[in-house]
């Protein structure tokens, strides 16, 4: 199967090409950075859409993870790359014929601050989409699965808190932060939250590259089925690298309050990197955030095969190896 991957110098991205690699897939990759992968290679911006349309040609099927993920920066980086890229890519896959497109969302697309409670996938609203990612990824959603037909088949993926060693976006923060003790609980802590271990989200991305066609024109959360208290997912991540547990509370409406100060004064000063705190990851930390897996694991014959203890024990095999030992 001749598959193009868009994104694989992300740890998702990077991970699910070495496992399109390791099922024989005919892999080219697509990103602005090289990822040293032993397949075809294209260095380009997702949104330049002459290098998009040349690398969708002769494909079976593209899976677009090419985004811009973060919690700062003006709205046009986060228009160009996560709405103009996924555009592209659509122009791309018809232009050439593609068959099918697996679109890599987020659950964030349809979370307006409110606890999530058991919840199906929900349509993307990048009216209450909380942030210029969330709401770029919205529009991105509905773009992809506006183009659904009968000659492309679409299916949009939500992986939720996707974590495993190596992992800078979400584990590494919550460590730094533990160990210059700068790790509160927001809230109680008691808020259910789902989280995805690596080796499941990318067991997914194949289903849904499997299935796509057979299942298309809709959105599928994908998690381990296994909610936590934020609490206890912030202590087992800390234990796993050896760290301090969160220290303290922040009441809710505080911490929220402070984000939306830390938010103005990032966007005052044109400020780059990642602020402490803002008022989405306040509403993540304290409002419970779980979903209904039945519709996902019919839809793509798929079952998580790493738990969430065997995940936490990976972690702290990682974090316990002499090269991560040597530079904590």
């Amino acid at each position: 199967m001749k598959v193009l991957l868009t994104g694989a110098s992300g740890l998702l991205g990077r991970a699910t090409a070495l496992a399109l690699l390791a099922e024989g897939a005919e892999l080219t990759v697509l990103q602005r950075r090289p990822s040293g992968l032993p397949c075809r290679e294209v260095l380009a911006d997702v949104a330049d859409r002459g290098v998009v349309r040349r690398a969708a040609a002769g494909q079976d099927a593209v899976l677009h993870l090419a985004a811009k993920v973060d919690m700062v920066g003006p709205w046009a980086q986060f228009q160009r790359t996560n709405v103009g890229g996924t555009s592209a890519v659509i122009d791309a896959c018809r232009e050439n014929g593609v068959p099918a497109l697996v679109h890599v969302s987020s659950p964030a697309v349809a979370h307006g601050g409110r606890s999530l409670v058991g919840a199906g996938a929900g349509a993307a609203d990048p009216r209450r989409a909380r942030g210029h990612y969330a709401r770029s990824k919205a529009i991105a959603e509905e773009l992809a699965l506006t183009a659904d037909s009968a000659r492309l088949a679409v299916l949009a993926i939500r992986p939720h808190l996707v974590w495993g060693p190596g992992d800078t976006q979400l584990v590494e923060p919550i460590i730094e932060r533990a160990r210059t003790r700068r790790l509160p609980l927001i809230g109680s802590g008691a808020a259910l939250i789902d989280t995805t271990y690596l080796d499941n989200a990318v067991d997914a991305l194949l289903a849904a590259v499997r299935v796509c066609g057979e299942v298309h024109g809709e959105a599928l959360v994908v998690s381990n089925g296994e909610p936590r208290p934020v609490s206890e997912i912030l202590h087992r991540v800390c234990r796993a690298a050896g760290a301090p547990g969160p220290r303290g509370r922040v009441p809710f409406p505080v911490a929220h309050a402070l984000g939306a100060i830390v938010e103005a004064g990032w966007a005052v000063t044109s400020r780059r990197d990642t602020p402490p705190l803002n008022r989405f990851l306040a509403e993540q930390l304290a409002t419970a955030h779980w979903f209904d897996q039945r519709r996902t694991r019919e839809a793509l014959r798929w079952r998580p095969r790493v738990s969430l203890a065997e995940g936490f024990l990976r972690l702290g095999k990682h974090y316990a190896s002499p090269t991560q030992s040597g530079s904590a």
